[in-house]
């Protein structure tokens, strides 16, 4: 019941809420972006998602404009120039994942989930093993077992272990304790930056 029904009105309705009560960070937000940085407001990517269908992902741009194809890859790490000043600090305190909020009541990603991969990276939607696609039986999330199990220290096979563990799993008590684990990650900042292995 949980899966089907309660998890997505949930969703729906406390990130509709978050929207609103968040207004003012997210105006403040978009103003510090446009002023420091040329180019759009916010970053916009194709990823993958539930069933492995490719949705457009929304995150607050903290990267120059055509990052993605210039410099180390796909993926920043620590001290990278491509990350602008405003995007450190969103990037740092999470900020930058907030426009995500439209994704769920989109009706593309839950607040909970899988994290959505690249169309592309770490690899085509082809070449996932039959255990490794159960990943996409949920709804990718802003938040998810893998984010609070190393986020982006964690090398993709593995990540990937975890978000079908979660997707074979879910339960509320299990979303609860996902959410506290994300709070207590963000606050102290832990593993936001990504490492070699991971890209």
């Amino acid at each position: 019941m949980y899966r089907r029904f309660a998890k997505r009105a949930i969703d729906t309705v406390l990130c509709l809420l978050a929207l609103i009560v968040l207004s003012p960070l997210l105006l403040l937000t978009a103003i510090a972006i446009k002023l420091t940085s040329p180019g759009p407001v916010l970053f916009k990517q194709q990823r993958l998602g539930f069933h492995g269908k490719e949705f457009t992902i929304y995150k607050f741009r903290s990267m120059t404009v055509g990052a993605e194809y210039k410099g180390s890859g796909v993926y920043s790490e620590k001290g990278d120039p491509r990350v602008t000043a405003v995007g450190r600090f969103i990037r740092k305190t999470s900020i930058d994942e907030l426009p995500q909020c439209i994704n769920v009541l989109k009706g593309d990603m839950a607040i909970v989930g899988p994290r959505p991969p690249l169309t592309y990276h770490p690899w085509p939607i082809d070449q996932y093993s039959e255990e490794q696609y159960h990943m996409f039986d949920v709804r990718p999330g802003i938040t998810g077992w893998a984010q609070v199990n190393g986020r982006k220290t964690v090398e993709w096979p593995h990540r990937i272990e975890l978000s079908v563990f979660y997707a074979k799993n879910l339960t509320f008590a299990f979303d609860i304790k996902i959410l506290a684990l994300t709070v207590r990650k963000v606050l102290r900042h832990e593993d936001n930056e990504n490492n070699g292995a991971t890209v």
